[in-house]
């Protein structure tokens, strides 16, 4: 349990807890992709978090959310070139990540990515992102198998796998943690932006604005994937 609390961490579509996080960035034409990332738990989940690291013989006043341990962690994980993750509280990080090839991130094994990404020459292109309750526990088990065994603790199907509703999953949560920890949950929004290599043309599920396109993302549908998570950008 000790190392589950020392490494976690909210990543777009992937690192999730109660928390707010925002996370902008950049995508080149060929396939790189720089973000910064900003994330903090809510209060009652700290607590949480605390209580439960306190149990597994943390030293008191460690990190929370360490971002050292969370560099680590998630600079093995498959297109990824780098990680810099640091604390401003016990409870929060910021710092960046670079993508060395955004079609490859977090590739499960010989299956296809659940990022699609193409570039034509003429100029333009085209990004898509899907996720689901079969490719969803694969892709959080490649970024670090300590934050699978946390949302794990947490029941959330985007771990197990197991198919619930939003409505079941919330009520489970109020039963074991209480009604605080699945009001935090029930709220947070994960707020995404992105800058393309042209002019934005399309957005499926979000909006934008000359390259930039922009979305936010209720974490209790990425944590329960009741039904599959599909955005695309065209410009």
């Amino acid at each position: 349990m000790k190392k589950i609390f020392s490494v976690l961490l909210f990543f777009p579509v992937l690192l999730l807890s109660s928390c707010t996080a925002r996370v902008s960035g950049s995508l080149h034409s060929d396939g790189r992709a720089d973000l910064n990332i900003y994330a903090s738990l809510e209060p009652r989940m700290t607590a949480l978090i605390r209580n439960f690291a306190a149990v597994g013989g943390a030293p008191a006043g460690a990190p929370i959310l360490d971002g050292a341990a969370l560099s680590a962690s998630m600079s093995a994980a498959p297109g990824i070139a780098s990680v810099l993750l640091r604390n401003r509280t016990p409870s929060s990080i910021e710092g960046t990540i670079a993508i060395a090839r955004i079609a490859d991130f977090l590739r499960h094994g010989e299956a296809a990515g659940f990022i699609d990404f193409e570039q034509r020459a003429a100029g333009g292109g085209r990004l898509t992102v899907t996720v689901d309750l079969d490719s969803g526990p694969d892709i959080l088990a490649l970024i670090s198998p300590e934050i699978s065994d946390y949302l794990g603790v947490l029941m959330a199907p985007l771990s197990t796998g197991e198919a619930m509703t939003a409505a079941e999953y919330l009520s489970l949560v109020t039963m074991v943690y209480g009604g605080g920890i699945a009001e935090e949950i029930s709220r947070a929004v994960i707020s995404v932006s992105v800058d393309l290599p042209g002019p934005v043309r399309s957005v499926t599920g979000g909006t934008f604005s000359g390259r930039r396109a922009s979305f936010e993302v209720p974490l209790l549908d990425i944590l329960v994937l009741e039904t599959p998570l599909s955005y695309e950008i065209i410009w």
